[in-house]
């Protein structure tokens, strides 16, 4: 049965070991979170503990982070955490907070992420009163990159599949597709544990990677066979890991997914690349977002205090804790046409980054109670791109991320788009102040 409820942790709960790559002892805290809060993690080893949300717009890739997935925010980061995000997602527990005291989770004892997962469950999973919003799938989505395919289609559930082909002839050609459900992810993938090839590990420690790896927490597989001569929990348990990473990854669009996920020979990083071509999708109208309430004009001006002619948005589409949708349609009536460019008529840019700035203070905004006595003062923005120019009749997707929030000043990374295509993006800089 599929769920329409939000949930978090009951209570909370903690695991200590040694971060894989890092080599640092750390301690991994999971706490209970409102609805709508997603996955934040914080490292509460830094001054003001700066917080992160697990969403794909914090991901960074470089070939410094090589076989893993890591988030940013500003300077600070935090490796390693698919094996974190797997369990939740497995668990469908949508919101919590993820503390750190250093800049690695500790790897699970086995290299599985079965023991995050006996943690969380005895910590408890409690339904809130929220609705779920989640991501299905309408028409098919692909991404290739050289040998590598990932494809995501309809499908009334959630199902993975995944084929590898390696050169070594213990792990070989191996194929799985699992219906995801709790009980299916317990079972045949949170136990599947991590694995290297020999050849492969002198060339890491080189790299200053795996400082924290062993013979326990990873299976090392050889020409003449397994190096530390476990036996496999599953024949196909290298399959069920490269799953249990690819729930991972796709844990970063921020909420479920429904449809159908199949990779070929496909890593952290191309699963990367694969939701960040699912996000796009949402806009191309191949993925629709469930479980959400649109806010039109009326309700908009319940919480902005903007008015017509300045008023840029038209409706809010999605609305959460750390993210916001908007959308404004450009008709030839918009009283700057008549002026900008006539005969060859653009949306003016510095009107683009207002738009944003406004779907943007929504956000701020519907978190204060007192609203009426507040008001969102666009402070600055950087890295701002205009791609292409935005002409009447075309409808804006405005899409903002929430990276941080400190003291009332806010930076977001804002996304727009016409027909699925990025026209405009930036980060913004934003207070709220007393009216």
């Amino acid at each position: 049965m599929v769920r329409d409820r939000q949930r978090t942790l009951g209570g909370g709960c903690s695991y200590t070991g040694v971060g894989i790559h890092t080599g640092r002892e750390s301690t991994v805290r999971f706490r209970p979170a409102p609805a709508d809060s997603g996955v934040v993690f914080t490292r509460v080893d830094l001054p003001d503990s700066p917080r992160i949300p697990a969403s794909i717009a914090c991901v960074v890739q470089s070939a410094d982070y090589p076989r893993r997935t890591t988030l940013a925010g500003g300077p600070v980061r935090i490796y390693t955490v698919e094996h974190v995000l797997a369990a939740l997602l497995g668990l469908g527990i949508d919101n919590v907070i993820v503390e750190l005291d250093s800049d690695e989770p500790a790897e699970p004892t086995d290299g599985s992420c079965k023991p995050f997962v006996d943690i969380l469950m005895e910590a408890g999973i409690r339904e809130q009163d929220a609705t779920l919003q989640y991501l299905e799938v309408t028409e098919p989505v692909t991404y290739d990159e050289g040998d590598v395919h990932i494809a995501a289609s309809p499908h009334d559930g959630f199902r993975l599949s995944f084929t590898i082909d390696y050169p070594n002839p213990t792990i070989g050609t191996q194929y799985a597709s699992f219906e995801v459900t709790n009980e299916s992810f317990l079972s045949e993938i949170a136990p599947a544990r991590t694995f290297a090839l020999e050849k492969d590990v002198e060339d890491l420690q080189k790299r200053g990677l795996i400082k924290g790896g062993s013979l326990d927490n990873a299976i090392v597989v050889g020409s003449d066979g397994i190096v530390n001569k476990s036996d496999l929990r599953f024949p196909d348990e290298f399959v069920r890991h490269k799953i249990l990473d690819l729930m991972g990854d796709l844990a970063l669009l921020g909420c479920p997914i429904r449809g159908h996920v199949y990779a070929s020979k496909s890593g952290h990083a191309t699963n990367v690349r694969f939701v960040e071509q699912l996000r796009r999708s949402i806009a191309e109208g191949k993925i629709r977002r469930g479980g959400t309430t649109e806010w039109d004009i009326g309700a908009i001006e319940q919480i902005l205090p903007h008015r017509y002619p300045f008023l840029l948005v038209d409706r809010i589409v999605e609305l959460g804790d750390r993210r916001v949708v908007g959308v404004k349609n450009f008709t030839m009536n918009e009283w700057f046409f008549g002026g900008h460019f006539p005969g060859h008529p653009i949306v003016p840019a510095v009107l683009l980054v207002e738009a944003m700035a406004q779907v943007g203070g929504f956000l701020l905004l519907s978190r204060v109670d007192d609203r009426e006595s507040k008001l969102v003062y666009f402070m600055g923005i950087d890295k701002a791109r205009f791609r292409k120019p935005v002409r009447p009749g075309d409808s804006v997707r405005f899409e903002l991320e929430l990276l941080n929030l400190r003291r009332g000043t806010c930076r977001m990374r804002a996304f727009a788009y016409v027909g699925g295509e990025l026209v405009a993006d930036g980060e913004l800089w934003s207070q709220v102040v007393d009216r």
